[in-house]
């Protein structure tokens, strides 16, 4: 009874098992007063138990995700000579850093019920559950949306930019830009073969203000009034600065 046992669990596992083994040059990111952005350095294997003889080629899929926050889509429309807002979608989350990097062209390489499942494109890593009524072509604000992060760099896709070498050894870069929010960055390792996600597997990139610039931050969160009165008291000091370097000058 216990060999039937052993056999069917033989039967029942894959032949061809496949896990993926990944690393980062750094696994946190300092933002100081001169920070003007950062790359990261991604890399990894492909860990098997036995050679796959599988014909369909295998990619790799690597996403950079930073901290999801709601957000609202304007629309302007010119209403009687002036732009106005006129319609707006409530967006209930999408991360403040989104970057996807791939072997290859994105719809090539990855079905669509995956993608579904693990939300790996840019678009399924927005979740918007609603819209009014009255917008009847919400798509439209979320590809806006959209094409706003990647003008300002903080989506990207990246489609060819792993690097894989005889299907085991594989690597990319990810350039971080300067207005990072400060929070925890998952960074997710995708298999791919014939479509189908073969073996994930995740880990954390951890974002902080360090030096003055925590400092003032968590001043201006949790004493705002101190915040305020130093802000003004700066203020009141360099004016009363500048205008003794004037009337010096002027003597």
């Amino acid at each position: 009874m216990l060999r039937l046992v052993l056999m069917l669990i033989l039967l029942v596992l894959p032949a061809q098992a496949e896990e993926v083994v990944a690393d980062l040059s750094q696994d946190r990111v300092a933002i100081t007063t001169n920070f003007d952005g950062s790359e990261i350095l991604i890399f990894g294997a492909v860990k098997r138990e036995q050679a796959v003889d599988d014909t369909a080629p295998l990619d790799v899929i690597v996403t950079v995700s930073g901290p999801s926050e709601p957000m609202t889509v304007r629309r302007k429309d010119r209403v009687a000579g002036i732009w106005v807002n006129t319609a707006a979608v409530e967006v209930d989350a999408a991360p403040s850093f989104y970057a996807v990097a791939t072997t290859g062209p994105l719809t090539d390489i990855l079905s669509e019920t995956e993608d579904l499942r693990h939300h790996i494109s840019i678009n399924r890593a927005i979740r918007a559950v609603g819209a009014p009524e009255d917008v009847t072509d919400s798509p439209n604000f979320i590809q806006a949306l959209i094409d706003i992060k990647l003008e300002d760099e903080t989506y990207q896709t990246l489609e060819g930019a792993v690097e894989l070498t005889d299907e085991t050894l594989f690597s990319t870069r990810v350039a971080l830009p300067a207005n990072l929010r400060e929070g925890e960055y998952a960074t997710r390792f995708f298999l791919i073969r014939d479509g189908d996600v073969v073996d994930n597997s995740e880990t954390t990139i951890f974002v902080q203000k360090v030096g003055l610039e925590r400092l003032l931050y968590n001043l201006a969160h949790q004493q705002p009034l101190m915040y305020g009165l130093l802000s003004l008291f700066i203020a009141i000091a360099a004016g009363w600065t500048a205008s003794a370097v004037f009337t010096y000058i002027r003597s």
